[in-house]
């Protein structure tokens, strides 16, 4: 089973405090361009993951470019501040061998973190890493490659 985790790309700042609709900058949309690029030829999704958050659908947007009949789920607790643990927990009921999740820092970085039992590592913006496993599970996963946008 292969899960991939990708950070979203550079996203404006919010504004009056609002989080949830940053839409990516120019140069968000440039790194996840190159990140789609790289996972088109590397990942034949069953479904994706994303945030509700404005900056990972838009992220999602491009990589789906590639995958246009792939089903969407989002899933509300991948969110920046969201418990890895609740997100690994439902991750692991999906009934699918290949899915690519979509979200944020620090969520993602833990849900890494928990899955390989190694130090916790920040993903860079667009940043994407494959992760294969029997099962979606803590200390299960072993990371197999590694993309960061050079933007």
């Amino acid at each position: 089973m292969q899960l991939t985790l990708v950070r979203h790309g550079e996203a404006a700042p919010p504004v009056n405090g609002n989080d949830i609709k940053r839409p990516l900058t120019e140069r968000g949309h440039n790194q996840a361009e190159q990140t789609a690029i790289f996972l088109k030829s590397l990942t034949a999704p069953d479904v994706f993951v994303v945030s509700p958050l404005l900056r990972a659908q838009e992220t999602l947007e491009h990589i789906r470019n590639y995958f246009p009949e792939v089903a969407v789920l989002v899933c509300d607790k991948i969110k920046p501040d969201d418990d890895a643990k609740k997100a690994i927990e439902w991750l692991s009921q999906l009934p699918f061998e290949n899915i690519v999740t979509v979200c944020h820092m620090n969520v993602v970085a833990h849900i890494a973190e928990q899955l390989t039992h190694d130090h916790f590592n920040p993903f860079q913006l667009a940043e994407a890493r494959i992760y294969e496993q029997s099962v979606i599970a803590n200390g299960l996963s072993t990371q197999k490659q590694v993309f960061v946008p050079t933007i």
